[in-house]
């Protein structure tokens, strides 16, 4: 990347390649304009170099760039459409026969959430920079996603516990808290239409952030209270985006609302349960239980496990019941990608929530597999099996590491043993070579007239 100096920008320049703040920001992608108000923004949060992937581009949005010679005129194709890439993943993981493979799927899974958090980057970054949103795309889009994660549901979920924080917060949160949104709708019952109107108010409930100096929702220090009372107004702020480009009245609530409080003691209009639209209920509970298992630049992440049982224990009756009812059955007591200490005294992952018995999950043995190969699964509503408690963070690495040097010894023994076995099997073949020109000899002594030699 090359070093950029703010004050050399000039209203309609484009490069061609993107123009990030830092690492994590994405400012402006490839062939997009720059705007007099950006540029007004950028002297204003006093930013006075960027990071740049490319060069000054002649052509702008038509694609003409210069690379090297700068007399040497390349056409660039056009980009693909923000979702393209998503629906490849999906359409090239049924290729793939990943039915019994738990491994194979969980990387599909991976594959495909990163490409719908690239999709949600390019989706603010184009809001960014255009103030533009394609409603159509973005709801199919989601379909798929709903579509995805009811078809995925506990190795998405489990996923999630894995994951790092690789993006600019704001999409990793939008992304995760839709997942959990949807998967709670999924346990809910409720129909598809609504359900993909939850999905774009989950991935645009915090858009209106975009209104805000990066520096004080991305920052690591204190923020003042004139700072707290500006991120504050972001419920406002997307909901004036979303009503300004006509997104449906269900949809700008669900923003507008989605960090209010059961008892009124949210914002920003300090409504009460029955005031609170049924979508923003959702996202509340999603976007709280994401935020408490998420590490952030000013604090450490809390286990799923302690998530959940905050969530439930609802102090001032702040979340709605039924929604957190049904958070619970969608990840159970233990949540999925918990590691737990069992009775028999054996380690194991939770793989799967048991909607009728909550504190009875599905788990997964860590050291141990099926005779064939599959992973061990084991019931915890046995006496022996039963859950004792959750691995601490340090104790969960340690597991890993002891199961990644474990499988990594298996691995190499069973190299070893394909060489032995290869190499037995060629001598064997040298041996039937030789006995097969043995006996041939011997067949031709047995032809000659023994009296020819009297």
């Amino acid at each position: 990347m090359e070093k950029i100096k703010t004050n050399t920008l000039k209203p309609g320049l484009s490069f061609t390649g993107d123009l990030y703040i830092d690492n994590l920001f994405l400012l402006v992608p490839h062939t997009a304009h720059i705007s007099e108000d950006l540029i007004k923004a950028l002297n204003l949060w006093q930013f006075e170099t960027l990071e740049l992937e490319g060069k000054l581009s002649l052509g702008g949005d038509i694609g003409l760039n210069t690379l090297g010679d700068e007399n040497e005129i390349i056409v660039s194709t056009p980009k693909e459409k923000l979702g393209s890439s998503i629906k490849k993943v999906i359409e090239d993981s049924k290729s793939i026969n990943i039915a019994n493979n738990e491994a194979l799927r969980l990387d599909m899974v991976k594959n495909v959430y990163n490409e719908y958090a690239n999709y949600i980057e390019s989706l603010y970054t184009h809001y960014a920079t255009h103030k533009e949103i394609n409603q159509e795309e973005l709801s199919e889009t989601v379909q798929e996603l709903c579509i995805f994660v009811k078809e995925n549901r506990r190795f998405i979920l489990r996923i999630l516990s894995e994951l790092e924080l690789n993006k600019n917060f704001l999409i990793s949160h939008s992304l995760k808290t839709t997942i959990f949104s949807i998967a709670i709708a999924l346990q809910l019952h409720m129909t598809l239409s609504k359900m993909i109107e939850l999905g774009i108010a989950c991935i645009l409930h915090e858009i209106g952030m975009l209104q805000l100096p990066p520096q004080i929702y991305m920052g690591t220090r204190q923020l003042t209270p004139g700072e707290k009372a500006m991120i504050s107004k972001h419920p406002v702020f997307g909901y004036s985006i979303l009503k300004d480009m006509g997104f449906p009245l269900t949809i700008q609530l669900g923003t507008l609302e989605h960090h209010e409080k059961e008892n009124g003691t949210g914002y920003p209009r300090r409504l009460t349960g029955d005031k609170i639209s049924p979508i923003a209920k959702i996202i509340s509970v999603a976007c709280s239980y994401e935020a408490i298992t998420s590490k952030r630049n000013y604090k450490s992440e809390r286990s799923t496990f302690e998530a959940i049982l905050e969530m439930l224990s609802n102090n001032n009756k702040i979340y709605d019941e039924k929604v957190t009812k049904a958070l619970l059955h969608t990840v159970s007591l233990y949540p999925i990608g918990t590691y737990v200490y069992l009775q028999n005294r054996k380690i194991a992952i939770v793989t799967d929530a048991n909607p009728n018995e909550p504190k009875y999950p599905t788990v997964q043995l860590v050291t141990e597999r099926e005779p064939d190969g599959s992973p061990k699964i084991v019931h915890t509503n046995l006496p022996e099996t039963a859950i004792l408690r959750v691995l601490t963070k340090q104790e969960k690495a340690d597991v890993l590491k002891i199961v990644e040097e474990k499988y990594k010894l298996i691995e190499e023994a069973q190299k070893m043993a394909e060489v032995v076995n290869q190499k037995i099997q060629q001598n064997k073949v040298e041996k039937q070579k030789i006995t097969s020109g043995t006996g041939s000899n011997k067949i031709e002594t047995e032809e000659v007239d023994i009296n020819f030699f009297n």
